[in-house]
């Protein structure tokens, strides 16, 4: 390839996720002793490893205006981003709404600025994001020069990553004073976060690990400040959609617009670790939510002194009601598969595919999730912002006016995993 001919989306991609990947490790070198705590990990594990494994992560922003969502996914689509799933977390005492851009996943949030109660730190939320522009000038006139010319050289792709890092940079000094951040601090954490900085810094990266439970265990070893307990569902033989720990956010020094003030604390960055099982069918979801929830309010029972060893044993209990075989959860259609001829023989056309798996003629192999848990999602950011605080009502989903601010409609991302499976199926139908 010369510097002028034309680098693919996926190409540019991989740079910007190893260029953030780089410059979230100068800012936190925390994160850099937990990509060794995983890499450990990883290698330890006595079996072939995919390749994606080590280089893969998600990370989170958070943003507050919808001008600010419609430019970035203008941004994200420069490198083959686009926007899959949309998740409500005021159920969760969240005040956004956010969607996960998928292969390099970024949970994008957006403030709902209506759900802050206080109209008069409602109106000075809105002037203060009003006034901030989080992209540069070149980035934007990027973004139009490849929706123009569908493509970027490698010199201009190189430019476009060096632009496109100062959106997602950390600001340590404040764009307001003390008095206001402390007001919108105390409204909700993340109303302070999303409002008083320059713009959408990363708050973590999240690396992907082989086995969740050793690296809960190693992060003390490590030197680095676990939060309790592992989010999502509980251990399992054939894990299932997504478990994640972390370490607790850093409380940062900060400075305020208003130079003389000093003393300034903030915390919102954090180091988060991953473990990815398969993705669930609606069927499977249903019986993932149902078992949550009852373990929920099995928990809502408990004292509030109840170590959350105890919480665990619950929930392990509880989930004995979802199968742990594959074959038993493919044959009750509880998550999506990929389906794969085992040899060059003939296959049956007129067979099930049940009966070709049965027979030996094809082999099933579990779709990886890869996708978000709203409420797993939650128990992190309140482990790390220290409290609930700010709504005191949950309010409707509002995907409708989130697409709008957006530009365009999320996908399903269950359609996009029954995509995958029936293609596989048709390929093995059509040898």
């Amino acid at each position: 390839m010369t510097v002028t001919d034309p680098v693919s989306p996926d190409a540019i991609r991989a740079m910007f996720a190893s260029a953030l990947s780089s410059m979230y490790r100068r800012e936190v070198p925390q994160y850099g002793t937990l990509l060794k705590l995983v890499s450990d990990i990883n290698h330890q594990k006595h079996q072939p490893m995919e390749p994606r494994i080590e280089v893969e992560r998600h990370g989170a922003i958070r943003l507050g205006t919808p001008e600010e969502l419609a430019m970035m996914r203008r941004l994200f689509a420069v490198m083959g981003m686009h926007p899959v799933g949309y998740y409500d977390l005021t159920v969760a005492n969240l005040l956004t709404q956010p969607l996960a851009y998928n292969p390099f996943r970024v949970f994008t949030s957006l403030l709902r600025l209506e759900l802050i109660e206080d109209e008069t730190l409602r109106t000075q939320a809105a002037d203060v994001l009003r006034k901030r522009n989080i992209f540069t000038g070149r980035c934007v006139e990027l973004i139009k020069i490849f929706e123009s010319q569908k493509s970027f050289s490698e010199e201009v792709s190189k430019e476009f990553i060096k632009e496109a890092l100062e959106t997602f940079r950390w600001h340590k000094t404040s764009t307001v004073d003390m008095k206001t951040y402390k007001a919108l601090r105390e409204a909700h954490p993340l109303i302070a976060d999303v409002v008083c900085f320059k713009g959408p810094h990363i708050n973590h990266l999240t690396p992907r690990v082989l086995d969740i439970e050793t690296a809960q265990v190693e992060m003390l070893r490590y030197g680095l400040q676990a939060k309790d307990a592992i989010e999502g569902p509980p251990p399992r033989l054939f894990p299932i959609l997504l478990r994640q720990t972390s370490f607790l956010a850093l409380d940062e020094a900060i400075a305020f617009s208003e130079g003389e003030e000093t003393g300034g604390s903030h915390k919102a960055r954090f180091g988060e670790i991953e473990q990815r099982g398969m993705a669930l069918t609606p069927k499977g979801r249903r019986l993932y939510d149902d078992l949550i929830n009852e373990w929920r309010g099995s928990v809502a029972e408990l004292t509030s002194d109840a170590k959350s060893g105890s919480k665990e044993q619950i929930l392990a209990k509880i989930f004995q009601k979802f199968p742990d075989d594959l074959e038993t959860i493919r044959k009750e259609n509880l998550a999506y598969f990929t389906y794969s001829p085992v040899s060059q023989l003939p296959i049956d056309l007129d067979a099930s595919i049940d009966s070709l798996v049965s027979s030996g003629a094809v082999k099933a192999e579990p779709i990886t999730y890869e996708d978000f848990l709203p409420v797993s999602a939650a128990g992190i950011f309140h482990s790390n912002l220290g409290e609930d605080g700010g709504l005191s009502h949950v309010t409707e989903a509002d995907q409708e006016s989130f697409e709008k601010s957006l530009g365009c409609q999320v996908k399903r991302e269950f359609e996009l995993y029954s995509e995958m499976q029936e293609v596989s199926i048709q390929g093995c139908l059509e040898r």
